[in-house]
């Protein structure tokens, strides 16, 4: 089922979210429906708060971005489950990001180029892995919705301020965008 995303302004993506575990209730259809939700809106992310939810929940498929940028690194389809970033890299580089929860909106974000993060998959099986390049910076976009943190705050601040009008308007609902959202 097709979720509505949540919309900039929202106070669910500010929060900090709570830890599940593997009886949380109809977690598979939630995933599908997550999975389902990002396609349909072109996502290479989402996060549980993104459609409402106050968990440490999010998706990540950047094997659609290989295909369409020809790139040759590994490229991933995963869900992170009580995720806990361990570390990163001293390398940091520039590059657009957007967010559905604030369509239409991009901006240079700057990060590090590898993370090392632990989660938990879908069976909740812990996984303690590094990643780097498209990978890391998608991680670290979906693992800032769960820390309550969005892209908009790391960007500059003229731009930030540029971006103020835009923002207030998507605040208020009015948004142009080929996907459901909610307010």
């Amino acid at each position: 089922m097709i979720l509505p995303i949540v919309l900039y302004g929202n106070p669910v993506l500010r929060k900090k979210c709570k830890p599940i575990d593997a009886d949380y209730p109809e977690l598979n259809v939630l995933l599908e429906n997550m999975w389902q939700t990002m396609y349909q809106a072109h996502g290479v992310g989402l996060a549980a708060p993104q459609i409402g939810l106050d968990i440490r929940v999010f998706i990540v498929d950047t094997v659609q971005t290989a295909k369409e940028e020809g790139e040759k690194q590994e490229r991933i389809k995963k869900v992170f489950i009580n995720a806990v970033m361990l570390g990163q890299g001293d390398e940091e580089v520039d590059y657009e990001e957007g967010c559905l929860s604030i369509p239409n909106i991009h901006g240079d974000v700057t990060r590090p180029d590898e993370i090392t993060i632990r989660y938990q998959d879908e069976n909740f099986a812990t996984h303690e892995e590094t990643f780097s390049g498209t990978n890391a910076r998608v991680i670290q976009h979906e693992y800032d919705h769960i820390e309550g943190i969005l892209f908009t705050e790391k960007l500059k601040p003229l731009k930030r301020v540029r971006l103020a009008k835009k923002l207030d308007k998507i605040k208020k609902g009015i948004v142009d965008c080929d996907y459901k959202v909610k307010r």
